[in-house]
This record gives structure tokens, sequence and C-alpha cells, in this order.
């Protein structure tokens, strides 16, 4: 159960991080699975589930989120035109979600030369493989490029130019979780920047 001490006596990104270790034990399938949502160049929105990748505490200040895509894709063109983004991850196991609104800039050094490293052989050449979001001809031709990648780089390939990370600085963050009735507990966090202190306040259900 979620309660105002649980908040006040925590980081939100220490309680985002617990959270997220407590849904690895129960959650079947992608318990770091988040819907990201960004807009294009009319405002229409769009939303897509990735993967969170880092929760950076940052000790009471303005911690982040991190996930990788490719730089090319639809959802990182909106990213860098907007700079902004909004996500939510729901646990139904744990009938808990954190929603979570911030600026946007891209992890473009180290780190994401170091996570790249940690994937899979075929998922590394499939980075190099795929022109993510562009049309295509049909899977036997992705397949084939896939094996070209593998033949180019073998089996130490170099993290692609166009492919890392973007890290979202939340300006607000929601911890939610069911209560009886649907008379359920919500907490929203504001990060001012000019005290740089988090504000929280408790809101109906």
């Amino acid at each position: 159960m979620l309660d105002h001490t649980d908040l006040t006596e925590k980081d939100p990104f220490v309680i985002a991080r617990d959270w997220l270790a407590e849904a690895e034990k129960t959650e079947i399938n992608d318990p770091n699975a988040m819907a990201l949502s960004t807009v294009d160049a009319d405002g229409l929105p769009n939303v897509r589930i990735v993967l969170l990748k880092g929760v950076d505490v940052a000790g009471g200040g303005q911690g982040s989120f991190v996930f990788y895509t490719n730089y090319t894709s639809t959802k990182a063109q909106e990213l860098d035109a907007a700079g902004k983004a909004a996500f939510v991850i729901h646990w139904k196991s744990l009938r808990r979600q954190i929603r979570v609104r911030g600026r946007v800039e891209k992890e473009d050094g180290p780190e994401a030369d170091a996570y790249y490293a940690t994937r899979s052989l075929l998922r590394r050449h499939g980075a190099w493989a795929s022109d993510q979001s562009a049309p295509l001809e049909s899977r036997e031709v992705l397949l084939a490029r896939v094996q070209e990648m593998a033949e180019t780089h073998g089996e130490n390939p170099p993290r692609p130019p166009y492919w890392g990370g973007y890290r979202i600085t939340p300006t607000e963050i929601e911890f939610w979780s069911d209560g009886e009735a649907r008379l359920h507990n919500r907490f929203r966090w504001r990060y001012d920047s000019a005290t740089t202190q988090w504000t929280i306040q408790r809101l109906n259900p």
C-alpha cells in the first residue's frame, strides 16, 4: 500500500527503482515495459511500448529514466523535435503505475556503448540491419540484412552511430496504487527548478 510516509521519506527515483525491482519478481514478461508518448510536428500524439533500461537516482534532486532506440526512428525524430516526452508504466500484478513527464536528451556516450555491449549478438546485428520505422519490402529482406551485418561486423560489432539512448529528466512524477472500491492512492511530485526541490500532493482517485 502506498501512503504519504512512503513518499516523503524517499527520493522518488528510489521509489521507482524499488517498484521496478518488485515487479521483476512478479511480472511474467518485460516488467520494465513502458508506454512512451511523443507528439509529431502537428501536435498529434504517438505512443508505443519501449523498455526502461535505467533509473538514475539523484539523491533528492532530478534523477532520470533511460531507454534505447534507433535515432532514425519516428519516435526519435519526434523526441529530438519536441525535447519533451511522457511515459507510463503499469504493473497489473502489483496494481501500481508510474506516470512521468519531462525533458529529453540523448544518452550517446560511454553509457550507451556499455549497454549496447550487453545485448545479444543477434540484437546488435539487428540494430545495424534495421532502418527502424521505414517501409520494409519483406521479412526476408530484413533477415538478409542481418546476415550481411553479421558478416561485416563479426562477433564484436560496435554500436551503430544511429543507435543509442534517451534520458528523460522528469518535471513531474505520479505514483499510483490500487485502493479498495477504486479509492486509489495517487501522489504527484513536481520539481521546482527555482528551488531545486520536489513538492508532493495527494490527488483524488
